[in-house]
């Protein structure tokens, strides 16, 4: 992976305070895709100070500052993850709102393909799958 968010944060010339630092780790060591709600939880556990405001205000500037990702899986949460994390799609289980992410290299190649066939090179994309368990 990238720099640590911290480390960007600074490169960026963002006020790195201590309840933003706490953010950053908690986001840093995400393996989900939490909303605000789960962040200011992660983090008011760590420091018990952080109001939920300070995790909005954080998450909107690490957005503004493209490191962070805003993700929206239609459930009206709006989720976040690094954005500096290695390229991957996703496939939301309508029925009980996990996200999985997965890479397809045929998925990626047709991709690519497309872009090419339209006049364009592709320089980033994202996939969102939406599906429900098949039936056994």
């Amino acid at each position: 992976m990238s720099q640590p968010i911290i480390a960007r944060c600074e490169t960026k010339g963002l006020r790195v305070t201590g309840q933003r630092r706490v953010i950053a780790q908690v986001l840093q060591d995400s393996d989900d895709h939490p909303d605000v709600e789960e962040l200011y939880a992660r983090a008011s556990a760590i420091d018990a100070g952080i109001s939920i405001a300070t995790v909005y205000r954080t998450v909107k500037l690490f957005e503004e500052a493209g490191i962070l990702d805003k993700l929206e899986f239609g459930d009206g949460r709006a989720r976040y993850e690094d954005a500096e994390r290695d390229h991957h799609d996703h496939l939301i289980d309508m029925q009980s709102g996990e996200v999985i992410e997965f890479v397809d290299d045929e998925i990626e190649a047709l991709q690519e393909r497309i872009a090419a066939k339209l006049g364009y090179e592709l320089r980033g994309h994202r996939l969102e799958l939406y599906g429900v368990p098949l039936k056994k």
